[in-house]
């Protein structure tokens, strides 16, 4: 999209949640600041909620907040970790932590080549943790989606918290709290979110449709509320595209709807996939993994939904049953660890080397 994100453009106020004790917990969080975790479903709100959070508690929102997606650390290589610009510059060069780290260090290992993906994490956690705040007496550090945070890391991130509550607030963000060590949720008050009802999604997409201009109809409405299936991100993004397309969100953008929505990109994940082009295939999973909030077992699913429900594989049966095949042992990996990027970039990387 071309045009700002409603996402971004009608992003809401703590006063604007539309879950009442959420709204009364994030608020007592203003005014007596303490580490949270954040928990519900995919497209729930929770990220939207703890920027709402940092825009009523501190007076420089922009400097005292900083969010990062645990993807960005746990499914990356430690190359594509160094390159990333907001984090090059914690890895470049000595600072005072690489200088202790060193001294500790036998080896006198190179700052730069030697330290492991597990020294790099610790260290930029750190630094982010460090900073002074810009306003007010402290800064607040999220970590979002950190379900994917393996268990050893996650007693590097107990210390981190330790070491830092006084100046930092940590709010962590997960589709699933079991996974978070009990020191971690000992040290955090848990809020939980559920996914927003369809009436509640109509109520958000009215308001912004009103805003915009839009030509609309109720029935227009409640198509994208169930296309998106409790996924309020999923619902603003669809009706900006229908909008975009269309010109109107009316009952007779149903077909639009159907291909703006998942399904499209599943479709564009696995026609990159096939053709061999896996850095674009790998680029889609990563927007529907991050920037939309889908989990692993999700993906798949519809990945499933679409090979069998669309026409892509008519002729093509012996593919069709490989595909299930592999799904089903995706999905034993799924369940067992929580690298969601690697297990489905490795359907789709299979997909491509059977179309060779």
């Amino acid at each position: 999209m071309d045009a700002p994100l409603w996402t971004e453009r009608y992003a809401p106020d703590l006063a604007d949640l539309p879950q009442a004790e959420v709204r009364d917990y994030l608020q007592k969080a203003v005014e007596e600041p303490i580490n949270l975790v954040i928990h519900g479903p995919a497209g729930a709100g929770k990220t939207a909620a703890v920027r709402a959070l940092a825009r009523e508690a501190h007076a420089d929102p922009d400097n005292d907040l900083t969010i990062l997606n645990v993807a960005d650390f746990f499914d990356r290589t430690k190359k594509e970790i160094r390159s990333d610009p907001r984090f090059e510059q914690f890895l470049q060069g000595e600072t005072e932590f690489s200088k202790q780290y060193r001294r500790g260090s036998d080896q006198r290992k190179q700052y730069k080549s030697g330290w492991s993906k597990r020294d790099m994490i610790n260290h930029i956690l750190k630094e982010y943790a460090g900073y002074a705040p810009s306003s007010g007496e402290y800064r607040t550090l999220v970590l979002d989606n950190a379900e994917a945070i393996r268990e050893d890391f996650q007693q590097s991130l107990r210390r981190t918290m330790e070491q830092f509550h006084e100046t930092t607030q940590f709010i962590i963000t997960t589709r699933q709290p079991t996974k978070l060590i009990p020191p971690i949720k000992s040290r955090c008050f848990p809020i939980a979110f559920r996914a927003p009802t369809n009436d509640e999604i109509v109520a958000v997409l009215e308001s912004i449709v009103q805003s915009e201009g839009v030509e609309y109809n109720d029935m227009g409405l409640r198509l994208v509320a169930g296309s998106a299936e409790g996924n309020l991100r999923q619902a603003i993004l669809s009706a900006q595209t229908l909008h975009e397309k269309e010109g109107e969100i009316t009952k007779s953008t149903i077909q639009t709807i159907r291909e703006v929505g998942i399904r499209g990109r599943i479709e564009e994940m696995l026609d990159a996939a096939e053709a061999g082009q896996f850095t674009d295939a790998r680029k889609t999973l990563d927007d529907l993994l991050v920037d939309e909030g889908y989990n692993g077992p999700e993906v798949l699913e519809k990945v499933l939904t679409v090979a069998r429900n669309s026409n892509r594989y008519t002729g093509r049966e012996d593919e069709l049953a490989e595909l299930t095949r592999l799904a089903g042992e995706i999905d034993m990996d799924l369940a067992e660890g929580a690298n969601d990027r690697v297990h489905i970039g490795h359907l789709l990387a299979e997909l491509g080397a059977g179309e060779a």
